[in-house]
């Protein structure tokens, strides 16, 4: 079998003459920890279904682990482990119980289930809360938990849908850590994120979709390099006044975008040129100097519009 655990050739999927996806191609390598960007609606999640044969293609070539998901979906499913949005736990059985249950929907030994849950809740940091009601459990706590549980039958590829939405920072990190563990182990990880700082600590490679197509591919170092530049420089005169201050500054940057609040200006040196722009007589009432982000390549290829 090819090291490429997932292979993705001319996707298409139509719900009636909506093109959810419209013929994309891509793979996704052995332990590899590849991600979605894309805006709501993009077809993020419509794929990921494709590729966790939950939803069928209408046209194109998907295979999984070797498979065809809409010919061998449940010998696919058997290697599969899902995370999603939003966390599906029973909230009147404990920790371990829901542990143990999932993993006998995979027909799994209880011998075996028994042993894995002590990994597991070691991995998820949970040992204290074996016998806690999930209900009384934390977002984080719930979090992990949702991440143990799909790890019961030893996955090869685990599928995570916005895996930290709604935790705070000190949970989020925990999770990351967690996961890149997982890709230590050998783990493939499949992701989708609306967090860019999330996406440039978790994924090797990635996917920008919009409107159903893949608008860039690469590693987010990759992406920075071609769609922005190395640093941006964010001014602020007033609403009134940026508009009008703008085209003096034009010349001085690579590419410049004028928003109501703020002027982005990118460049290579951002505090080289924001002392070029106090010499030409501009004084902003605010500036940032700051490394150009893999949310200026999502923001240029995707637009600032927002996406209901």
């Amino acid at each position: 079998m090819s090291e490429n655990l997932i292979e993705v050739s001319g996707l298409t999927k139509k719900f009636g003459d909506f093109v959810a996806v419209n013929g994309i191609d891509f793979h996704v390598s052995k332990s590899e920890s590849f991600g979605f960007l894309g805006p709501n609606g993009a077809g993020k999640s419509t794929t990921m279904r494709i590729i966790a044969a939950t939803s069928q293609r209408t046209a194109g070539k998907v295979l999984v682990l070797g498979k065809d998901p809409e010919i061998q979906g449940p010998q696919i499913r058997a290697h599969l482990g899902v995370v999603p949005q939003q966390d599906n736990l029973d909230m009147q059985l404990t920790v371990s119980e829901n542990l143990f249950i999932y993993g006998r929907y995979f027909g799994l030994p209880s011998k075996f289930i028994r042993s894995k849950i002590d990994e597991l809740l070691d991995f998820a940091q949970l040992e204290e809360k074996r016998d806690v009601k999930v209900e009384t459990l934390s977002g984080g706590m719930r979090r992990r938990l949702t991440i143990a549980r799909a790890l019961v039958s030893e996955p090869e590829i685990l599928i995570l849908d916005e895996p930290t939405t709604g935790l705070d920072p000190q949970a989020r990190h925990i999770l990351w850590d967690r996961l890149f563990r997982l890709k230590e182990k050998g783990v493939t990880l499949l992701l989708t994120t609306h967090y860019m700082d999330e996406a440039e600590q978790l994924c090797d490679r990635l996917i920008v979709m919009d409107k159903g197509s893949i608008m860039a591919e690469g590693t987010p170092l990759e992406l920075i390099k071609k769609y922005s530049s190395k640093e941006v420089l964010e001014v602020r005169f007033g609403s009134d006044n940026n508009a009008l201050l703008a085209p003096s500054m034009q010349k001085l940057c690579q590419r410049m975008e004028v928003l109501p609040d703020r002027i982005l200006l990118y460049t290579d040196d951002a505090e080289e040129l924001l002392k070029e722009i106090l010499s030409a007589g501009h004084h902003p009432k605010t500036s940032l100097a700051r490394r150009s982000s893999l949310e200026d390549v999502f923001l240029r290829l995707t637009g600032r519009s927002l996406v209901d």
